[in-house]
């Protein structure tokens, strides 16, 4: 246990301290898409750098960290939950006029089912170069390192509670937002990444795996950013309603991650499970 509270609090300094370097860079240009979006790619691979160091520093190996895929019906369950609880949200919102669907944001010649297709296979894997960034540090060290100093609940709430919270920087000062006042959309950031977050631990837990992290995290980015919001109109309010920083994914997220936590039993005793070593 000291070794695994002394393992968190490097990986913080580290993670933060990493990051702090692209969040002025980012906040200084004003936009995500500055540089070309490189300062992003750094920032997200910020965690995962800082996951690397830490296991070097406080254990000299990278042992444990969930680098085999682990059973593919957990991967598959990863990939396919943002699928799921996109199209609830998405359908619903388009269903209720509370925004349009479109196709005017595709590429041009493109049709709905091939950019679908083509998003959900070469998509995926393009936004996973990004995920696996993150997903090194928030899963492959930060999920484990908490389930040996508390209990499922508290490592799914704090290890997403401090994802949020890195996030915050880019959210309130540059322009990773939908519009809406600063107080809402990070509001309903933050309930949606405790949400998925509750999923997100469940799963690398259940499968000792980091990569049921990635393809999530990928997936996630991909549908929601690349595919519903990209076929979402407005018609008024929609900002308030779809996308990372609505209610409806929120609430949704709250949805998944209790289900997630009722599912708690069927963690393996002692986590991360056996397989991540």
């Amino acid at each position: 246990m000291p070794q695994a509270k002394r393992a968190i609090a490097t990986y913080l300094v580290l993670v933060f301290g990493l990051s702090s370097i692209f969040y002025t860079l980012i906040i200084r240009a004003g936009t995500l898409s500055a540089a070309h979006g490189m300062y992003v790619l750094a920032l997200m691979w910020c965690p995962g750098t800082a996951g690397i160091l830490t296991m070097l520093i406080t254990t000299g190996s990278l042992r444990g960290m969930g680098w085999k895929p682990g059973n593919p019906k957990w991967l598959a369950l990863a990939y396919l939950l943002p699928v799921a609880y996109g199209c609830v949200a998405y359908f619903v919102v388009w269903g209720a006029g509370w925004g349009t669907f479109t196709t005017a944001h595709l590429p041009a010649g493109t049709g709905t089912a091939k950019y679908v297709a083509t998003a959900a296979t070469v998509g995926v894997l393009g936004s996973l170069i990004s995920a696996t960034g993150e997903e090194i540090g928030w899963r492959g060290v930060l999920v484990p390192q908490l389930s040996r100093v508390t209990g499922f609940t508290g490592t799914a709430l704090i290890s997403s509670g401090i994802w949020a919270l890195w996030h915050t920087p880019v959210l309130l000062f540059a322009d990773y937002n939908s519009g809406t006042p600063w107080w809402y959309g990070l509001t309903c950031f933050a309930v949606m990444v405790l949400g998925i977050g509750t999923a997100f631990a469940w799963l690398r837990l259940r499968s000792g795996s980091l990569w049921t992290g990635a393809l999530f995290h990928a997936s996630h980015n991909l549908f929601i950013q690349g595919v519903f919001d990209r076929m979402t109109g407005d018609a008024g309010h929609t900002a308030w309603i779809t996308g990372e920083f609505g209610i409806a994914l929120a609430l949704l997220a709250v949805v998944v991650g209790v289900e997630f936590w009722r599912r708690r039993g069927a963690l393996p005793a002692g986590a991360p499970a056996p397989s991540a070593a």
